[in-house]
């Protein structure tokens, strides 16, 4: 098992422990730490969710700068069993987890969400089955972040307003077109 740890706000430095699971690649520091600085570092007012969440770090990141809520949803079993224990340590009503298929996902009292993490496992199609839910889950103002093994041009309705590459990932911010 490795750990990593949340690079900003009033859970900074707080260590997170990823679990061994195929296809499971929690993104880099230097890449959150560019991702919150396209999102703003206090999300505040927010409401985020991580589809894909593996290691839950994106979350968790997001509930450390302030988040109103933050769902996390992973369907493997031995990520899902180390969010919980992450997520309670944490003891925060504003993070909810759920373990299910991300393509299933229904938000609790049709919540929709101003910020979607997209951190996929790679070379299963993810991103391209995700996109016909896409309007069901954000608001009309919601930003997406995608994560992918190639650059992205757009995904759906949405199009590319920053991108970089750190590595084999490529990392993304969308908005609506």
């Amino acid at each position: 098992m490795s750990r990593i740890r949340i690079t900003g706000g009033a859970w900074r430095s707080r260590l997170i422990q990823v679990a061994d699971a195929p296809g499971l690649r929690p993104t880099p520091d230097r890449v959150r730490e560019t991702l919150f600085n396209w999102l703003g570092q206090d999300l505040s007012g927010l409401s985020c969710l991580d589809l894909f969440a593996g290691s839950g770090i994106l979350g968790f990141e997001a509930a450390s700068r302030g988040a109103d809520y933050v769902a996390l949803v992973e369907r493997a079993k031995a990520p899902f069993e180390a969010l919980k224990t992450h997520a309670q340590t944490f003891s925060d009503p504003r993070v909810e987890l759920f373990c299910c298929d991300a393509l299933k996902f229904a938000p609790p009292s049709g919540r929709r969400f101003d910020v979607l993490f997209l951190d996929p496992p790679y070379g299963q199609g993810w991103l391209d089955r995700v996109v016909s839910r896409l309007d069901q889950l954000v608001t009309p103002q919601a930003r997406l972040y995608a994560e992918a093994e190639q650059p992205l041009q757009g995904l759906g309705s949405w199009s590319v307003v920053r991108q970089g590459r750190a590595g084999q990932v490529f990392f993304h911010l969308l908005e609506r077109a």
